[in-house]
Order: C-alpha cells, then structure tokens, then sequence
C-alpha cells in the first residue's frame, strides 16, 4: 500500500474515533485534565503499586506500565531493525498477555518499530489491544504503513491524541500534555510528541518521547510548577536539543531514565545534558549500562530495580558496561527514592541470579522458614482474582524469625519487601497474597496488580535482608 495511502486512512480512522474522545476530555483544552503533581496534601492515597518498565532496546525506547489493578500500557515499542523482537520477547517473559492501551509517542521508525508485530500478535495469538494512542502525523515510511495495515487488519481502535485528553488507567493518573492544537514547528513528529503524566499516590513519572527544545518550552509555559515528577524519561534519548535546563527546574526529578545505545551513532546521551544533569545531582540511569531498568512505586516511593550496577553519576555513565539489548536476566534493586528520602539499597555487585532452581545458593542454617503451601492458580481469571494466589510460610524452628526486610522473589525476579517489625513465631504461619490488603500477624499483601505466581512452574526464593538466599522453593 502508498504512503499516500496510509495518510489518508489515518485521518478516516482518527475522524471515527476522535467523536468519542479518549475519557470524555476535550481536545486542545490544556484547562482539561490538568496534571495532578501528587505533592499536595490532598493527593489521593495510593493502593497497589505501579510498575513502569524501560525495556532496553538500543538505539530506540519502549516502556511497560503495568497498574495496580493490572492495567496494561505500552508506550513505543522498538527500533524497525529488530520488528518489534526484543519488546515482545520482554513482554512473554513477563506474562502479558493483554495491551490495554499502545500508545505511538510519535510516528519515527525507532519508536514504532514493533507496532505491526505486536498488533498481529497480541490480536491473534494472545487478548487483544485496546486502544492505539497517535498523536496524528504521519510519516512516509513502510514501518509507518504496515502499523496502519495492522491496525485496519485488526479494526483495532485508533484514538488521535492531543493535550487535554486523559487515559483511564485505573487508580493511577494519566494526563496528555501533549501535543498541543495547534501542532509546533510545523507539525515536526519529535517536537509533536504524545507526553504523558502518570499520578499514583505521591509519585509520578513524566514520559517525553522525543520533545525538544520547542515542545519543552511550550510544556513550561503552560505548567510550569505542575511539570514536577518523581522520574522523568529524557527525551530524545538524551539529546542535547532536549532536558534543557529550563526543564528540567521545572520537572525536578529524582532521577532520570535514558534510553539509547551504547555506542549510539548520534553520540547519545549527549555531553551537555549529562553536565546539566550533573549540574543538578540528579541520579541518571541508562538501559545501556543498565539493562532493563524496573521502577516500581506504592504512591509513597519509589524502588529502582536494574539488570546490572553501573554508575549514575551523569558524568561518570559511560563507564558502565554494555548491556546488550535481549540479555536475560532479572532486575535487582538498587535505590529507594522517596518515602524517607532516598536510600542506597545494593552498592554494587552483579544482579542476584534467581533461575537456578538448583537452590545450591541457599543457606540452610540461616532460616527455619519453609513453604507450607503454594495456591499458584486461583479460581477463574488469575487476574481477577488476585488474592486466591497466595504461598504460606511457616517458621518450623522453635525461636521467633525477625523477617524485616526480608525479600519474597519469583523467577521473573518481581520482588516484594517484608515491612519492618514483623517477626513469625514458631509453628505460625504467615499467608502472602498476591493483591492488595490491610496486614496482620498472620496476611500480608504483596500489592501486585497482576498475578505473580506461574501456573505451570515457579520458583519461591527468600532473601534476608542483607541479601542472604535462605529458600528456595520450586513447584
């Protein structure tokens, strides 16, 4: 099919669907669907975590949300050169099943690369795609026609998506502040970036495509102080055209998430926005040297989980290792940031493995806790009924366990932390569910808004908290 072609079945589709609206919000109206910062005194508590996941794909950007309620949105998906293969492999390693919102930041081949692949298979071969998010300006490019092939293949709803307009997303936030109506510079896809705000609890992470200078300047006028986020991906990959300084005082991140290549052919991340990162002390993590890089947030703070260890002073990144887009293996976490302040969790070290399944790690004279019960399939739709997935722990020793802080880890290495103060008795057991709840001596929460435990095989592994494996427990 012509490019011609793909333009012109864009503005039909887009022209169906744009009378419904995204959430009822109108178009344009920056007015509509002002951003929540989450730093007032009437936020709404949090319930649940959110997991915001910057899958490493090279040269390009592709990031999973997954909602307390297990909501799914998958912003970009990849470079052309690989068709989408290292996000869709991320997304089978995690058990997605189901793409509740697609969202294109903007029609460039780096960022839309996996759009047609993930569209055919997630509507054949797996529950579907929602809703596809475009901000409407095409592109003449064959990855750009074959993502609109998919699309009418499919009659996957395709919704165009300016500032004012709002995702429903469950308990969690989401705004558009952007692109404006009318577009910038000349309807230029970088500085016409879908942008998004996502508010859960007191935490929020800003998503800039590839916003530059322009489309920068337009988003401080307009919400200046409203701008600030916990996390703020950089745009552009970390090109210097964009994080300008005025920015970045505006956003005030807690840290910030690069996505491109190790040895990037545009000198990504660019010399002057790792100065002006460094300028400010903020923390910079690169999927370069990072891997895969999972921030995972209560609503009070946020836990920063990564492949590898590598340095986060923005002057010092580039003296990571490279960590190859498609490498296998599991995120530790490093950081906490918020809560109490922000503290160093792991100080260096080689992620903990957690696939062995050979439980040769263990340290058996450490812990009398042992796995009572595993209850993996919970009855009906695993999803929706995340409390019938729980593991029982029994302390079969005859002195109390002090299990603060101690770390409960599937295969997948999703991970929950074990509150302080709380101690197992001996002979009692304490039952973790998989969703959300109010703990007590004998049930804790997890607060995962999408099932844990697989069906078909996992592996329960304990850590103290000073990292120690003391279980290991495979069914």
């Amino acid at each position: 099919m012509s490019s011609i072609g793909s333009r012109g079945r864009l503005l039909i589709i887009v022209g169906i669907v744009l009378l419904a609206g995204c959430s009822g919000a109108v178009p344009g109206d920056p007015s509509v669907g002002t951003p929540d910062t989450g730093n007032e005194s009437t936020a709404t508590p949090a319930n649940g975590t959110l997991e915001v996941h910057y899958i490493n794909v090279g040269q390009s950007v592709s990031t999973l949300i997954v909602g307390p309620e297990g909501e799914t949105m998958l912003v970009d998906t990849g470079h052309y050169n690989d068709d989408g293969e290292y996000v869709l492999e991320y997304l089978q390693a995690h058990d997605i099943t189901r793409i509740d919102h697609l969202v294109t930041s903007h029609n460039d081949a780096d960022h839309i690369g996996g759009n047609a692949a993930i569209i055919e298979y997630y509507e054949t071969d797996a529950d579907g795609i929602g809703a596809v998010y475009d901000p409407g300006i095409a592109a003449s490019t064959q990855t750009y026609a074959e993502y609109l092939d998919a699309i009418e293949t499919h009659d996957v709803t395709l919704y165009e998506t300016r500032e004012g307009d709002s995702v429903e997303f469950g308990s969690v936030d989401v705004d558009v502040l952007g692109p404006p109506e009318p577009y910038l510079e000349n309807e230029a896809r970088n500085e016409n970036s879908i942008v998004l705000k996502l508010t859960h609890g007191e935490t929020s992470f800003l998503l800039s495509g590839d916003a530059e200078d322009d489309q920068e300047e337009y988003l401080v006028d307009t919400y200046g102080i409203q701008l600030e986020s916990t996390i703020l991906k950089a745009g552009h990959h970390g090109s210097a055209s964009s994080s300008s300084g005025a920015f970045l005082d505006a956003v005030q991140p807690a840290a910030v998430v690069i996505s491109s290549a190790y040895d990037s052919q545009y000198g990504h991340p660019n010399d002057e926005v790792l100065e002006r990162l460094s300028d400010r002390s903020i923390p910079t993590y690169w999927t370069a040297t990072h891997g895969n890089i999972v921030l995972v947030s209560d609503g009070e703070a946020v836990s920063v989980q990564t492949q590898q260890t590598a340095p986060t002073d923005p002057l010092d990144i580039r003296d990571g290792g490279a960590v190859e887009p498609g490498t296998a293996g599991g995120v530790t976490e490093r950081v906490r940031i918020g809560g109490e302040g922000t503290s160093e969790i792991d100080a260096g070290g080689e992620p903990e493995e957690t696939n062995s399944g050979s439980g040769s790690d263990v340290d058996s004279n450490t812990s009398t806790l042992a796995v009572a019960e595993i209850n993996a399939d919970a009855e009906g739709r695993d999803g929706d009924n995340l409390n019938d997935e729980y593991v029982v722990f029994e302390n079969t020793g005859s002195e109390p366990l002090d299990l603060s802080g101690w770390t409960v880890a599937d295969d997948a290495d999703h991970t929950y932390t074990i509150p302080d103060g709380f101690t197992l008795g001996p002979d009692e057991t304490v039952t973790l569910y998989t969703g959300s709840g109010t703990a007590t001596d004998g049930e804790l929460y997890w607060g995962s808004g999408s099932p844990i435990w697989n069906n078909d095989g996992d592996t329960v592994i304990v850590s103290t908290d000073e990292g120690d494996r003391v279980l290991e427990e495979s069914y």
